[in-house]
């Protein structure tokens, strides 16, 4: 390359970590009725590494959702410097004991820990969950065996389970902190002095960090991200506009395989890049 040439590179960024968000169900479904069903939305994570992971407190988040942008990227940056994301929800796996997932292994993280598929052909059976987030006001169906999700925060006073939007967006990060995170600051919409709160997230924090945006008409308006690029560059969604359609996200496969032959999901911190959607996949279940 002469001094006076410019070349454009492509590149991918390689990253290495455990434990990452490998699909997110949150479009819902229409029962064999076509009545809106909702209970089956779930969060899956999945251990990259050649090691075994012990995810016990490991937190997961739900990103501010709001219609109208609570605070925008902008409004975080400059009430901010880009250090905090908002979090609508905030719930923990037990740390009471360890939990350890093997290479390759999964975790299954529901609502109701039921069998969904009784009447219903888009939906799965839950029963073999990891974690529930348990419904205080009993409008789902929770099962006992199951062990429950710690909710650790929420903005809903009547919402205890996990607030996925169907029709997006509903992002998604998790984290690790040996703070007391119920007591991080809370703060109103940008410039408004009351209504609902949204806790601040520290950046610094978030391993992994995945951006679902709502499709329209006229497609996805990126302007909407709620994520810093360096958390997710990019962003996936669910084809339909409002959801309701059975359509799971969940992280492709590599052509790469961890030591003892267990597959490697696509993680480029760009979820346009590494997600796809699909109506047939299964909880615990990627492609090859």
């Amino acid at each position: 390359i002469r001094e006076e040439q410019t070349i454009l590179l492509s590149t991918n960024l390689s990253i290495n970590r455990d434990i990452i968000i490998g699909k997110i169900y949150f479009a819902a479904s229409k029962d064999n009725n076509n009545r809106n069903y909702m209970p089956g939305k779930y969060i899956e994570l999945y251990n990259q590494s050649d090691k075994d992971a012990d995810i016990s407190g490991l937190y997961i988040g739900l990103i501010e959702s709001e219609s109208t942008q609570a605070y925008t990227l902008q409004n975080l940056h400059d009430q901010y410097a880009d250090s905090v994301v908002l979090a609508k929800q905030v719930f923990r796996i037990p740390a009471d004991q360890p939990f350890t997932v093997k290479p390759g292994g999964t975790v299954l993280l529901v609502n109701s820990a039921t069998d969904h598929t009784d009447g219903n052909d888009m939906e799965n059976d839950l029963t073999g969950a990891d974690f529930e987030a348990k419904d205080a006001r009993g409008a789902m169906q929770n099962n006992p065996d199951t062990p429950p999700l710690e909710l650790v925060y929420t903005m809903y006073s009547a919402i205890s389970n996990m607030n996925l939007v169907q029709s997006g967006p509903c992002g998604v990060v998790i984290f690790r902190t040996d703070d007391d995170v119920a007591q991080w600051p809370k703060v109103y919409a940008y410039g408004k002095p009351s209504g609902s709160q949204w806790l601040l997230l520290p950046k610094r924090l978030v391993i992994d960090g995945v951006e679902t945006l709502r499709n329209t008409a006229t497609g996805v308006n990126v302007s909407t991200k709620r994520l810093y690029a360096d958390i997710d560059a990019g962003y996936t969604s669910i084809n339909a506009n409002s959801g309701w359609t059975g359509e799971t996200v969940y992280r492709k496969t590599s052509a790469k395989h961890g030591a003892d032959g267990h597959r490697i999901l696509v993680d480029t911190n760009n979820s346009s890049n590494d997600f796809q959607v699909s109506t047939t996949i299964k909880p615990r279940e990627y492609d090859e």
